[in-house]
């Protein structure tokens, strides 16, 4: 599968792209535990349909020693056993947060809480911007069929 736009020789998406890249690293380096930053970016991205973004988040989830067993069970995680409540609370708040559309009232109060519960405000901001950002590259990535199955863990900031 080829990809409709070459993101990466397109100059105008290149000048876009390197601020995305930028968000990446500002991630990486925020208070909200890289686990719970993986496990988000993957849930998010298995709702939206985004090969690449689920190829990338599972290949740096395993890298950074994420157990296969979790990952496997990151689209099922209401039944899993193997969350914490706080990335329930997250991957909660993810969910409802990306389908919006879905959800008549959009997040609720009660999601909210439960996350507020678990993060301190620069978790839980870092958490929401985990969200934000996941959708728009789940959407930018969809849009222009990205082809999936190259990425190698590292290649980017995530």
């Amino acid at each position: 599968m080829d990809a409709r736009l070459d993101l990466f020789a397109d100059p105008i998406a290149g000048k876009i792209l390197k601020h995305f890249l930028a968000i990446g690293k500002a991630m990486q380096e925020s208070p909200l535990p890289a686990a719970t930053q993986e496990l988000v970016a993957l849930r998010v991205s298995q709702i939206n349909g985004c090969a690449v973004c689920i190829d990338m988040h599972t290949k740096e989830a395993t890298a950074a020693g994420e157990t296969p067993v979790r990952l496997h069970l990151v689209a099922a995680w209401r039944e899993a056993t193997v969350f914490t409540e706080a990335e329930r609370a997250a991957l909660e708040l993810a969910e409802q947060g990306t389908r919006i559309a879905d959800g008549a009232g959009g997040v609720s109060d009660e999601a909210w809480a439960n996350a507020a519960e678990h993060f301190d405000g620069e978790q839980l901001t870092a958490l929401v911007m985990t969200i934000s950002v996941m959708n728009t590259m789940n959407r930018l990535n969809v849009i222009t069929q990205q082809p999936a199955g190259n990425y190698e863990a590292g290649q980017f900031p995530h």
